[in-house]
């Protein structure tokens, strides 16, 4: 066999193995060869327990609604990326996949925006913000979380009261002992906590423009703040009482001011 023989055999078969791959490909992208009509929609969400905006009757009405629900369609005419398309419109959904397979199935995996802190500001407005300082608005959500008053606008919580709210975040006791944060008209930041019948005052959060300095010095206002008045807490409170002082001011380093409660609001 000369070799423009070998040669020719040789590219035949490269033919052939590339067709057969382009075929199989062809084969596991296109499930109508088997199934030709979607027999089952399964809808993955990650924390739907923990976040609870997003439940998969949710999603399902989401994408009838747009008529892309893709179950006993047919799989040729289900997209999925007009399916991940959709659900990522949403304000509640963090990141969205579907495929499909070649049994007939469609598979839709969802994670969810983590809300950290809800805000119910001076103006009315009432919306959460995610772990990533966005914006998701009011919804049927009922978790514990840490509820934001007074004056805050939308730029100051983005920029500003997220940061504070993740630092907070980060200490277990903090998470369960602060129920609302207050912005006064100054923006100083009051506290109000679960246990103990009082208001506490830290001052005013680090100012900044640039973004990474600013988490910085949020982080480091908070470790200083809330480290003082964790031993206030244990040296302090815990000896003359957590009801004794209506409010605590410790704004600055070097003092703490406490006014004694009065015995008609005992």
């Amino acid at each position: 066999m000369n070799h423009r023989v070998k040669k020719g055999i040789f590219i035949t078969l490269n033919l052939l193995i590339a067709v057969y791959l382009v075929m199989a490909m062809v084969s596991f992208n296109n499930p109508k060869e088997t199934y030709p009509i979607c027999t089952k929609v399964s809808i993955n969400i990650e924390d739907e327990s923990t976040n609870g905006f997003l439940s998969a009757k949710e999603v399902k009405q989401i994408l009838e609604k747009k008529r892309l629900y893709p179950f006993k369609k047919k799989m040729a005419d289900i997209n999925p990326r007009d399916i991940e398309d959709l659900l990522k419109v949403s304000p509640f959904v963090k990141t969205a996949q579907c495929y499909k397979t070649k049994d007939g199935y469609v598979c839709i995996n969802l994670t969810q925006r983590l809300p950290i802190i809800r805000i119910k500001n001076s103006r009315g407005e009432d919306y959460y913000l995610d772990d990533h300082g966005g914006i998701m608005p009011n919804s049927k959500y009922t978790s514990d979380l840490i509820i934001a008053t007074g004056n805050i606008n939308r730029a100051y919580a983005k920029n500003y009261l997220a940061y504070f709210a993740i630092e907070l975040m980060k200490d277990e006791f903090w998470k369960n002992q602060i129920v609302q944060i207050n912005i006064l008209p100054d923006m100083g930041i009051e506290i109000v906590p679960r246990v103990g019948d009082h208001i506490v005052c830290l001052g005013s959060l680090p100012q900044t423009k640039n973004e990474n300095k600013r988490k910085e010095l949020i982080a480091a206002f908070v470790n200083k703040k809330m480290t003082r008045l964790k031993k206030f807490y244990k040296y302090g409170l815990s000896q003359v009482g957590w009801n004794k002082y209506s409010y605590i001011d410790i704004e600055f380093d070097n003092q703490i001011i406490c006014k004694k409660r009065n015995k008609t609001e005992i």
